[in-house]
């Protein structure tokens, strides 16, 4: 095989911006070459301090040496075990060590995929192959995936579906009860938030789609792209007594919440919410490809064999990486690290808040467990000023806060998101970064946002 000519950093940053698609974004520049823990490392040596975990996906960390290992040893013995053929081992390993972590126990039907799009999609299948029903609600802000039926129940902004209507039909949103999307001051009462999403959902199905045409209801318990909003419990409890008053089923897509992420292994664990149907992917592996969907065999027993299936669906590598990945959670004692780096996290973002300087740059600090976002104010608010949360502000403030101060992360090394169509950022460290790492990045952090904002002050705003 002869040598590559693509020697240098440089070369090979200019290859890929020839030849990967631009409908792929990327946030910083550079070549990744490896990563360990926190850190990732690129080619030209740079080394970045990862508070993006791949969007939610390594929260065990880059390259976990015991999921490492698990995959690697796989790999010598069964690499592909098509799920069509026979049951392989890993799947059925997984299932055993899943079924005890389940918030609920009638969850006990597994079907496993590589993506959480597809995982969504073969949610949105069973739900209306099983209730002969055809219509789905889902919720302002959501975001549920980039393929065809995923695309259709995403809300969270057109830029995912722009130029590719005509979407999936038979879809309906309903208000997600989040103070900003309702145009309410952010110390609203989350009662108040409840009674108005509640009410205005009880409303489409009276004069949009009926109950009866209704197959499920798809939620995240914490908004993902819609900007790191935690659903109330009252919310979330109000939407199972709907849910069972008309049998509708309720899909709760945990892709990016679950697997430890908002403190316990699922985020509607604090609520006691009863699910019909469990989506789950990101963590689940590590960074390994796999998806999983969970629901009551009751359900699933409706279902035609032969109607759920995929080439890679439940990779034998991957599912036996998930499995090092729970026996690392528990033997690790993840959950209790995440709680501990959770607090130091939001008692840090919280005094920002309070800062006189900063104070009126900042309009909301929130989260759960590690999935922790801020919210900007700004001077351009959504429909050209109609914006009655924007306008209660007063205040004046510079244009894409959360973008400049992302990349101002970026520049002093950490890797941060932006999410949601307002000016948010968004916090996605591994669950078990060390004491030192959360402090770093909260200086980081801290240190772009005055940088930012005292810029912008100095220039006479």
């Amino acid at each position: 095989m002869s040598s590559s000519s693509l020697s240098t950093t440089e070369q090979l940053q200019s290859f890929g911006e020839r030849h990967v698609t631009k409908g792929i974004g990327r946030i910083a520049p550079g070549v990744m070459k490896k990563a360990e823990g926190s850190y990732v490392e690129y080619l030209d040596g740079k080394r970045m301090l990862d508070f993006t975990c791949g969007i939610g996906v390594t929260n065990l960390g880059h390259c976990h040496p015991k999921v490492s290992k698990a995959a690697a040893e796989q790999c010598m013995q069964l690499v592909h075990g098509q799920c069509s053929i026979s049951f392989h081992e890993p799947y059925l390993r997984l299932i055993e060590k899943l079924l005890p972590i389940m918030p609920h126990p009638s969850l006990g039907s597994f079907f496993f995929w590589n993506s959480g799009s597809e995982a969504v999609e073969a949610a949105l299948k069973m739900a209306r192959a099983t209730t002969g029903r055809q219509n789905v609600i889902c919720m302002q802000g959501g975001y549920h995936g980039r393929t065809f039926g995923a695309m259709a129940v995403t809300r969270s902004k057109t830029g995912y579906s722009e130029g590719f209507h005509p979407l999936m039909p038979g879809v309906f949103v309903t208000p997600y009860p989040f103070w900003h999307q309702l145009g309410l001051p952010p110390s609203t009462p989350t009662q108040t938030l409840t009674q108005l999403a509640l009410n205005q959902l009880h409303l489409l199905l009276q004069q949009q789609t009926s109950p009866s045409d209704t197959a499920a209801i798809i939620i995240e318990p914490v908004l993902g792209e819609g900007g790191y909003v935690p659903a109330p419990r009252e919310f979330l409890l109000g939407l199972r007594e709907l849910c069972d008053e008309h049998g509708i089923l309720l899909i709760v897509d945990e892709v990016q919440s679950g697997f430890g992420r908002t403190g316990a292994w699922w985020a509607i664990e604090e609520s006691g919410l009863r699910p019909d149907i469990l989506v789950m992917a990101k963590g689940l592996a590590n960074g390994f490809p796999l998806s999983g969907v969970v629901s009551r065999k009751e359900v699933t027993d409706k279902l035609r064999p032969g109607s759920m299936g995929g080439t890679y669906a439940g990779n034998a590598v991957s599912c036996a990486a998930a499995c090092a990945v729970i026996d690392a959670m528990e033997e690790e004692r993840m959950l209790e690290n995440m709680k501990e780096r959770s607090k130091h996290l939001l008692t840090s973002l919280h005094a920002l808040q309070s800062d006189p300087v900063l104070a009126p740059y900042i309009l909301d600090v929130r989260g759960r467990g590690l999935m922790v976002a801020v919210e900007f104010n700004s001077p351009a608010p959504l429909g050209g000023g109609w914006d009655p949360v924007y306008q209660s502000q007063n205040q004046k403030v510079p244009p894409n806060l959360a973008t400049l101060v992302a990349k101002r992360c970026i520049e002093k090394g950490m890797l941060l998101l932006t999410t949601s169509v307002y000016e948010v950022v968004r916090f996605i460290p591994a669950l078990n970064i060390g004491q030192g790492e959360m402090e770093s990045g909260v200086r980081v952090f801290e240190d772009s946002l005055r940088e930012v904002v005292g810029g912008w002050e100095r220039e006479g705003k």
